[in-house]
């Protein structure tokens, strides 16, 4: 079949056929990753954006339209460094499209050379030697040939032959990739596009693949490849939409939060990607620049020591609830899992876009109050389904499922896994904050010394009933407005100027554990539950946390110093999760006690 022009329905099912090429590779390129980041994750990345364009896109009225719909899919669903460079050069396509009716040969070889310099416009630092010279030569080739091809199907083959080219030529152009002994992932993936699409315009048939839309559950594990220290932690990505959006400020404002920058999109709708070590503040100026549709930050570092450099042969994974030192979970390897914390009109990553020193003092000034929000099944499967690969046992310790969702959707998970072959146990903490956190330290340590997965099991089970937490909660305003306490019972409980001791019960839910009129007997109502508890059964370790006030967490410090005799495990700054219902100015204490006589 000789076709000569492109019409509304060839343009979109070309397109579909080459987003579907990528996806039935994307364990291959997933494994030759090794830039910018050997993460092992492009394959991933562009199957996502190219499932965007298969599920999102339509076949309008005119090509301009349809080019439009498969852009703006592109763009929404772009993800990873490569997924958003293919996504803005496809939104250079459409921008560069001027006959509304249909493609001719020529016209072809003009927009996609007139979209190249949008895509390496997006890009801060555009590197030689990776997709964006794959996508250059390739074009450039079209438009070499454009006078002479019989048809499509003989302009993309001639031109595939120079992709072909150019990809395997990617391998000298970067060392890493020399040194690896592979071409660009990325390139790669367009050079599998480009197949796609010239399959269609040489067939005229297109059948959809059901098969891709599903994530199959792979185990194998990546080649292992040597990569370079990674200075800026997270994969930080941000869709948002506004009116008249300048890229090029956003680009040259968001130069100094990291590397791998890309700004792709248009007026309306920009979709970034950039590696920092701030990625809080990356969202606190993007939500400047308009409203925040979607946000992703992945860990790279954790991705890559899951991948090449695993410490223990069990995985530890938690939730953002529990409050653990930065230092110690990168030294124990734990997989952290941020939860969402729905504040101001956008959904946050507790602890990773969303921090206590940005939090606290914008509590009092919004006009919704922020809520919490259970992880989404597919980004927990996602999560679990990424540590598994690597991984052939996981513990995972949640926050009270008493308290949260989060336990049921890790649990449901896990067994889609476990049906696999997987051991995976999602253990129910019965606690938050400091005391889920002391329960992931001990399993750490207990990990760390070589014990069996089983046994640690059921160490955890058992201990988390000896395992309690006292907040002190200097105002109940937050409880009210965090829907924790009714407005009846704030208002009662403010004219009395009631001051309680909050704790978790046997099953996790929220009590009270004690009574008091002021801050100073709040405290030692802690004290006096400690004590008591150290007496019976004595203390075996503890943890403080509070709620952005260092000075309320040491004046309990020294008092339960001076009860105990030793200092605590760490003293941190409180989830923003729990925070938000405990309030600013809330402290609390976790501790661990040992067997009592009749346990």
């Amino acid at each position: 079949m000789s076709i000569l022009y492109l019409d509304s329905e060839k343009l979109y099912y070309s397109f579909l056929s080459g987003a579907q090429e990528v996806m039935r590779h994307n364990k291959v390129l997933n494994d030759i990753n090794v830039f910018p980041v050997a993460d092992g994750d492009t394959g991933s990345n562009l199957s996502h954006t190219m499932n965007s364009i298969i599920q999102e896109s339509k076949i309008a009225l005119t090509v301009k339209e349809t080019m439009n719909s498969i852009a703006d899919a592109a763009l929404t669903g772009a993800r990873g460094n490569s997924g958003i460079i293919v996504a803005q050069y496809i939104n250079g396509i459409f921008m560069s499209l001027k006959d509304d009716h249909q493609i001719s040969i020529p016209s072809f070889a003009d927009m996609v050379n007139a979209a190249v310099p949008h895509a390496y416009h997006a890009i801060s630092n555009p590197v030689e030697g990776t997709m964006i010279t794959v996508i250059r030569e390739w074009a450039s080739s079209v438009n070499r040939y454009k006078d002479h091809a019989k048809d499509f199907h003989d302009l993309l083959s001639k031109s595939m032959v120079d992709a072909m080219i150019s990809l395997k030529e990617t391998t000298n152009k970067l060392k890493v990739l020399e040194d690896a002994h592979v071409v660009d992932s990325g390139a790669k993936g367009f050079v599998y596009f480009i197949e796609g699409f010239t399959r269609f315009l040489k067939t005229g048939l297109f059948a959809a693949d059901s098969s891709l839309s599903k994530e199959d559950i792979e185990f194998s594990e990546y080649p292992v490849h040597d990569h370079t220290d990674i200075s800026e932690r997270y994969c930080t990505e941000a869709l948002i939409s506004g009116n008249d959006m300048d890229l090029d400020h956003i680009r040259e404002d968001l130069s100094s939060f990291g590397d791998s920058l890309i700004v792709a999109g248009n007026k309306g709708k920009v979709k970034v990607h950039i590696h920092s070590n701030r990625p809080s503040e990356v969202f606190q100026f993007l939500k400047t620049k308009g409203t925040i549709l979607q946000q992703k930050a992945d860990d790279m570092v954790r991705q890559n020591e899951t991948a090449h450099h695993r410490k223990y042969s069990i995985a530890l994974v938690t939730d953002s609830i529990a409050d653990l030192p930065q230092e110690f979970i990168d030294e124990h390897q734990i997989h952290m899992l941020p939860l969402n914390l729905v504040f101001d009109g956008t959904t946050y990553l507790d602890k990773v876009t969303m921090t206590p020193e940005i939090f606290y003092p914008l509590l009092d000034q919004v006009e919704e109050y922020p809520k919490s929000a259970q992880p989404n099944p597919k980004t927990v499967e996602n999560f679990l389904g990424s540590i598994v690969a690597h991984y052939d046992e996981i513990i995972v310790i949640t926050v009270a499922k008493a308290q949260s969702g989060t336990h049921g959707v890790f649990a449901r998970a896990a067994e889609k896994f476990q049906s696999a072959g997987k051991k995976i146990f999602v253990i129910d903490s019965k606690q938050n904050s400091g005391a889920e956190g002391l329960l992931v330290m001990k399993a750490a340590e207990l990990i760390e010394t070589g014990m069996d997965y089983e046994r640690i099991v059921e160490e955890i089970s058992e201990l988390r009933e000896r395992t309690r937490i006292l907040v002190s909660v200097n105002t109940l305003k937050y409880m009210v407005k965090s829907g924790r306490l009714s407005k009846v019972g704030g208002v009662a409980g403010a004219v009395i100027n009631l001051k309680p001791v909050v704790s978790l019960d046997a099953d996790g839910k929220g009590t009270i554990a004690a009574k008091a009129f002021s801050e100073k007997s709040n405290t030692s109502k802690i004290i006096e539950i400690m004590k008591s508890d150290q007496k019976d059964r004595k203390i075996t370790r503890y943890s403080i946390v509070h709620a952005n006030d260092e000075e309320r967490s040491s004046d309990l410090k020294e008092r339960c110093v001076s009860l105990l005799g030793f200092e605590p495990e760490y003293i941190m700054n409180i989830s923003t999760i729990v925070g938000m219902s405990a309030g600013a100015g809330a402290v609390a204490v976790s501790y661990m006690c040992e067997k009592g006589a009749t346990e």
